[in-house]
């Protein structure tokens, strides 16, 4: 597979879409399996654990003796207490969703306190080839725009939502240790710290609007089926401007090797936005990114940390891009 590399630093390969510390249905405490069948009112017969995504614990499809189809996540909430509270989020968030989203429908949930379960209806779909293919990309950004539409303004929510998952730049200035491990991988964008710094001094605005947005929107959390886009895995949706997922989607793009600014320029949830809110939000992504990556210990999940740092440096690239582009027109305009 090609190494993605250039001047934001050391060759990081195109990492895999699925994380190392996922658990199989066989290893399910009895009582998690018996609340998830409890839940389906019948009896699992096989269980397929699905790719996509990084968090800890089970995600399987399941078929039932009488022939149906769902899908189940599940944690540990004291193993993994955090992915156990993402669990607790989202399934609060899916089950206020409104009519007419393109999300999975929640059948209901388990918790017993240590497990907690989600299930799903199945959706007969697969995750976007990687790198993109121009027409399943030209699928998912015209679908962002009916999410985005669906979901303006936000929904009432019975759960408070988090803050975005965006910056992370000062975070760095304060840790030495993850502020050198950037100096290794991405020494350009140590040295231009400062620039970072004064975009993420802008977050807060380019971070204001109405929207519901998904706020996690990679790849791995989206499934193409023969005539719908179905955005799946919410626990990090936050209210914000219509484009914030367009932004942190085309990241992702630039991760394939394609460039995302034409896609950009001619995205209707981006036309009238000023280019430098949309600055901050690259940028802020690339440092919420970057900062998780480069504080990982030797403990964290060494997929999650590659597609992290993959993923980080794209929108750099894509960010300095823009960058020079707008160098480039006030160029010509002058002369």
């Amino acid at each position: 597979m090609p190494a993605n590399h250039d001047s934001w630093g050391t060759p990081v390969p195109l990492p895999a879409h699925t994380g190392s510390r996922r658990v199989p249905w066989e290893s399910l405490p009895r009582p998690v399996k018996a609340g998830i069948e409890n839940v389906l009112q019948g009896t699992v017969t096989e269980a397929t654990g699905q790719q996509g995504g990084f968090s800890d614990g089970l995600a399987v499809r399941l078929e039932l003796s009488d022939g149906r189809r769902a899908f189940a996540k599940a944690v540990d909430t004291v193993a993994a207490t955090a992915v156990g509270a993402f669990h607790r989020r989202e399934g609060a968030v899916a089950a206020a969703l409104p009519p007419g989203v393109p999300v999975p429908r929640l059948l209901g949930t388990y918790d017993d306190g240590d497990w907690v379960a989600l299930v799903y209806e199945d959706i007969d779909g697969t995750l976007p080839a990687q790198p993109w293919r121009e027409s399943e990309l030209e699928r998912v950004l015209d679908a962002l725009t009916d999410l985005a539409e669906r979901l303006t303004p936000a929904p009432r929510l019975p759960v408070a939502l988090p803050a975005p998952r965006l910056g992370g730049w000062e975070r760095l200035t304060n840790h030495p240790r993850a502020l050198a491990k950037l100096t290794a991988i991405a020494p350009r964008a140590a040295r231009e710290l400062d620039l970072h710094l004064s975009l993420e001094a802008r977050l807060g605005e380019a971070t204001a609007g109405d929207t519901l947005t998904h706020g996690d929107l990679y790849p791995f959390n989206i499934l193409l089926t023969d005539d719908r886009v179905v955005v799946v895995d919410w626990p990090h949706a936050w209210v914000g401007p219509a484009h914030a997922d367009v932004v942190m989607l085309l990241g992702s793009v630039a991760l394939s090797g394609i460039d995302p600014e034409p896609y950009a320029a001619r995205h209707p949830l981006l036309a009238g936005v000023d280019p430098e809110a949309v600055d901050v939000l690259i940028s802020a992504q690339a440092g919420f990114l970057l900062a998780a990556a480069c504080s990982m210990d030797s403990t964290g999940d060494p997929r999650l940390e590659g597609m992290m740092t993959g993923l980080g440096l794209a929108s750099l690239r894509w960010l300095s891009a823009r960058g020079g582009n707008r160098r480039g027109q006030a160029r010509r305009v002058e002369r």
